[in-house]
């Protein structure tokens, strides 16, 4: 079995020199997934100057992460957001997804990009009599919203026993990790120099904006963080819950299904697909068992459920790949596309929940359309500034009293072991010495990896992932490998290793973020009463830099 994503099999490799030196040039892309590259694409084309700058490689995140089901449906459930907003919202919506599928479409068709892209039909279906109504609603609201959808009673090509369905039809699969690296090969140019291996310290608000990173930086007048989650610290972080969900890619002795199937109980859903590699191989994907980034004590168990619900509905042959990868849900169900604040020149896209790829090309659609001064008729609706308070209530409320938790709970530091020497292979431990934490990892070899265990975006404490070998932190999401780096969430910074001996308290850096994070809940307060008008993250640049 193969611990990363089926993906790379069939993806070229991706060779995008380190940035080195100074640039100056129109638009900063940060992140290379599927919104950084097509924004990029259509700013290029354009004829704006493009630099993209990744931290890892070109598609290898979070894009390269995913199941690769494009769909107008979303996680939240049309039904669902139907009573929540409104026929019209769903509607846009809908076409919204349905448009941002057809540009995909569109360009595959254009370079010839080998993704095994194909129109294939979407089920929602449940094994359960009890939530047929729940079915029913969605076919109903998916037929108002003009979509193809259809009841189909008990009638799947899945070989479990299926109550009911909605059938949902022309909706689309692909290879996610090949279809960005070859738009990104076909993007690269005189007008897009995309750079990998080049992390972002921190963005310099200006006119122009600056953005910083390891050896060098970009002058450019617009700067776009296409990073799944904004980096460095805004009030947004309080609408977005950030999870993490599993995937196996397993081989059958049976038929393999056609089609993307999401088998529905008790407001979760497992996702299905059928994926043939280029050789013709046949795998099935299965996606689910979420939980909150850093709260799950054993990772491992959710990818032991995961297996156990496979093997129990087909006969499976092999477990042969498996992975996990991130989702941020927003606070009033609809992802922040758009300004950071009116008249800003930092955008944003983020809050797609678990239907990232559909969504991070309609951010493509509406960021490059903002940038080169055209009207789009979903902007306003997906706007970071849109005043929902009603809608958003309940969910902000909801995280940040878990975040707020998260930092009282960790306060009074607890070690997991007493000295080092206790940390066995393969464990990850905190502890504490010399009135500082560290989360202490011993690998396969019986080296100690000793890293600081205060997350450099807030200062909430870091908790082992034992399923991914990762240090992740329970408030906002960023996660850090054993030596600290980061992997992925709103943090800029690497975890200090224990030589670095770090200046300052661990104690007061995060008595200095609980100080930060209660000032941002009172004016979240203030936002559930008037539209929210961004927060000036140069206000923090001080507490940046004491981590």
């Amino acid at each position: 079995m193969k611990t990363t994503s089926i993906w790379r099999q069939d993806a070229q490799a991706s060779n995008y020199p380190r940035l080195q030196g100074d640039l100056t040039t129109d638009v900063v892309v940060i992140g290379g997934g599927i919104t950084g590259i097509t924004t990029a694409h259509l700013l290029a084309a354009a004829g704006k100057r493009v630099v993209v700058l990744e931290a890892l490689k070109v598609a290898e995140s979070t894009t390269g992460y995913s199941t690769g089901n494009l769909y107008a449906t979303v996680g939240s459930y049309l039904s669902v957001m139907e009573k929540k907003y409104d026929q019209e919202t769903v509607r846009a919506l809908t076409s919204s997804r349905s448009a941002a599928i057809d540009l995909i479409e569109s360009l595959v068709q254009r370079y010839s990009i080998n993704c095994h892209f194909k129109r294939i039909p979407f089920y929602l279906l449940t094994e359960y009599e009890a939530e047929n109504a729940f079915i029913q609603a969605e076919v109903e609201t998916a037929q108002k919203a003009g979509l193809p959808a259809y009841l189909d009673e008990a009638r799947t090509p899945l070989p479990f026993p299926v109550s009911a369905a909605m059938r949902l039809e022309n909706q689309a699969q692909f290879n996610p990790m090949a279809y960005v690296k070859e738009l990104a090969a076909h993007t690269a140019g005189p007008n897009c120099h995309i750079f990998e291996h080049t992390k972002v310290l921190y963005v310099e608000d200006g006119s122009p904006n600056v953005v910083h990173t390891e050896h060098g930086k970009v002058r450019a007048q617009q700067v776009i963080h296409a990073t799944h989650t904004p980096k460095g610290i805004w009030f947004l972080h309080t609408l977005l819950g950030p999870y993490r969900e599993y995937a196996l890619a397993v081989s059958l002795n049976s038929a393999y299904p056609e089609g993307t199937f999401w088998d529905y109980h008790g407001m979760h859903h497992h996702s299905m697909r059928t994926y043939a590699n280029d050789q013709g191989d046949p795998y099935l994907l299965i996606l689910g068992e979420p939980h909150k980034v850093g709260h799950k004590e054993d990772n491992e168990e959710a990818f032991q459920k995961l297996e156990r619900y496979v093997r129990e509905r087909f006969d499976v042959k092999e477990v042969e790949y498996r992975w996990a990868a991130q989702q941020y849900k927003p606070a009033d169900h609809l992802p922040y596309i758009g300004r950071k604040h009116s008249g800003s020149n930092i955008y944003v896209a983020t809050g797609f929940e678990a239907d990232g790829l559909t969504f991070g090309t309609l951010s493509a659609m509406i960021l490059s359309d903002l940038i080169l001064g055209n009207e789009n008729q979903w902007a306003e609706m997906y706007s970071p500034t849109r005043h929902q308070p009603m809608k958003a209530a309940p969910k902000f409320i909801k995280e940040n009293v878990d975040v707020m938790a998260q930092y009282l709970k960790d306060l009074p530091y607890r070690s997991q072991v007493e000295e080092l020497a206790d940390v066995r292979i393969g464990e990850g431990k905190n502890i504490e010495m010399d009135g500082k934490n560290y989360g202490a990892y011993r690998d396969d070899t019986g080296k100690l990896h000793v890293v600081s265990a205060v997350c450099t975006h807030m200062a909430c404490l870091v908790h082992f992932n034992k399923a991914e070998k990762s240090w992740d932190c329970p408030c906002h999401g960023s996660r850090f490998d054993v030596d600290g780096h980061v992997l992925e969430g709103p943090a800029y910074l690497d975890l200090s290793k224990m030589e670095d001996k770090p200046s300052s308290s661990n104690r007061f850096k995060k008595m200095t973020s609980v100080a930060f994070f209660a000032a941002s809940a009172l004016a979240g307060v203030y936002f559930l009463r008037k539209a929210w008008k961004g927060t000036d993250t140069s206000k923090f640049k001080r507490m940046r830099k004491r981590f």
